[in-house]
């Protein structure tokens, strides 16, 4: 049944294909297949593919793409859009993807979108980044329902020197395993709420300006039946203490946040010299509180990027794309000398209640360099309640985008150094000032090398052949090698 179900969405792409060249809409169709070594996915092979990839070492996919994007530079106040992109993968068992499906309008400078799509969340370089702390699209996206400003819109006072832009969104993350608070696992269904807001400060005209803005999204859903006759909160309310972030309890609850909280307060600045643009940025991340007392701002994002603005195209080589980031998760507030926060250690991507903690249908939504137990050495320690078993990190990753002669290229390399959990710290998971010894073994410094390559050409009648391959070395993951290659059709 499933791979009629396949075959059937198949024959209704190619049908819009036949349409597309006569329209305003886009299509294309692809094929890959590969080889992977032991059946690992090497990490850059797969991480921040909008959960393409799958983990099982399929061997061969088809993906299907067709959409319609707002018509370019038009001054309508009025136009829609709409994507589709589904993946069937034949191989240690078949499975189709719905990787994005989703309809937009824009009303003026609003958007009201519906559906899966793929986005990022966090002010970073897209393209060669290792990935935003809130969503770097590692994971496929969760359904959502948002009302945006998706660009930067120019305040017309000022004389032009403020732009912002911003969202608000309603997901549905689906029945997801919860601890309940009599020691038992259950499922409760369980929604996304998403804000995100970013200021830019310069005129469009101006070499040097400056960005900066926050975003937050929270687990959340069915606390009456989680908390039982205890739970004193109307609907109404209960949406209020998610979105506003303030804490709830009562005399047989303890007073914490409604939900999963987490998210990142970001800054940047742009500078555009003659023939390059240099863009620079820092994200601060926030969990669960110990950022308000700055017990966790050594941690963070830091990122630099340079992108040529040359338009010459007749080049043997060009550059487009140079990009260095420094990620550091170590300190979390967790530290014997930290500042004191009475949430204690941040504990990146877990998460108390929600097993799976920052996670959709089993990856993280988050920067991949925060690991769950796949592709992990077993035998290093882990603690039981981590689902996220390695979030203290220390990595520098580069990225580069270029081009030979009819050839584009990516490539992209990390070198890491991870030390697990405060659970399998020797300082221990903490709650205020309380530190828990570690129960489960000490997750010494372990070293980690990957590096991703990525190689495409445009060929005649609209066909592109193109083919990417990663490996990883060190003592976090097993090494692995993977190849794939790929043939699409556009119209």
């Amino acid at each position: 049944m499933k791979k009629i179900y396949i075959l059937v969405v198949l024959y209704i792409l190619f049908a819009l294909g036949a349409s597309a060249q006569e329209s305003s809409f886009h299509f294309s169709v692809e094929t890959s297949g590969g080889y992977i070594s032991d059946s690992l996915v090497p990490f850059w092979l797969r991480s921040n593919q909008f959960g393409s990839i799958p983990l099982d070492n399929a061997s061969l996919s088809f993906v299907g793409r067709a959409g319609r994007e707002y018509e370019i530079n038009n001054k309508k106040l009025f136009d829609w859009g709409a994507s589709f992109e589904g993946r069937a993968n034949i191989g240690k068992k078949s499975e189709f993807l719905l990787i994005e499906g989703y309809g937009k309008f824009r009303l003026s400078i609003f958007e009201f979108r519906a559906g899966r799509s793929k986005e990022i969340t966090g002010l970073c370089d897209t393209l060669l980044s290792s990935g935003a702390f809130a969503v770097s699209g590692n994971s496929l996206g969760i359904p959502k329902i948002q009302i945006s400003i998706p660009e930067f819109y120019t305040i017309p006072v000022f004389r032009g020197l403020f732009a912002f832009k911003g969202n608000f969104a309603h997901g549905w993350l689906g029945d997801l395993p919860v601890n309940m608070l009599d020691g038992s696992v259950d499922t409760l269904k369980t929604f996304l709420h998403q804000l995100s807001f970013y200021g830019r400060f310069g005129k469009p005209g101006w070499k040097l300006k400056f960005f900066g803005g926050i975003n937050h999204q929270v687990q959340w859903g069915r606390e009456s039946v989680y908390y039982g006759s205890n739970y004193t909160l109307s609907d109404m309310q209960r949406y209020w203490y998610v979105i506003s972030g303030k804490a709830y309890g009562t005399n047989r609850i303890p007073t914490s946040k409604i939900g999963n909280h987490l998210g990142s307060i970001d800054a940047g600045l742009e500078y555009n010299f003659t023939n390059v643009r240099l863009f620079a940025y820092h994200l601060f991340f926030y969990d669960v509180g110990a950022l308000y007392y700055l017990a966790n701002v050594r941690d963070g994002l830091s990122g630099i990027s340079f992108t040529n603005r040359r338009t010459t195209s007749d080049q043997i080589f060009r550059w487009n794309k140079i990009l260095m980031e420094f990620f550091y998760s170590k300190n979390q507030a967790g530290e014997f000398w930290s500042p004191y926060t009475p949430s204690g250690d941040e504990n990146y991507y877990n998460n108390d209640t929600y097993v799976d903690g920052w996670s959709y249908k089993g990856v993280g939504v988050g920067n991949p360099f925060v690991g769950n137990r796949y592709g992990i050495r077993e035998e290093l320690p882990n603690a039981p309640g981590d689902y996220f078993i390695n979030n203290r990190v220390v990595a520098l990753h580069l990225g580069f985008e270029g081009s030979v002669q009819n050839w584009g290229f990516i490539l992209k390399a990390s070198y890491s150094s991870n030390f697990g959990t405060f659970g399998t710290s020797e300082a221990g998971h903490s709650l205020g000032s309380i530190h828990y010894p570690p129960k489960f073994g000490i997750f010494t410094e372990t070293k980690q090398i990957s590096t991703y390559f990525e190689a495409n050409r445009a060929l005649k009648r609209n066909f592109k052949f193109g083919l990417a391959g990663a490996f990883d070395i060190g003592d976090l993951y097993y090494n692995s090698f993977g190849l794939q290659l790929k043939l699409s059709k556009s119209f």
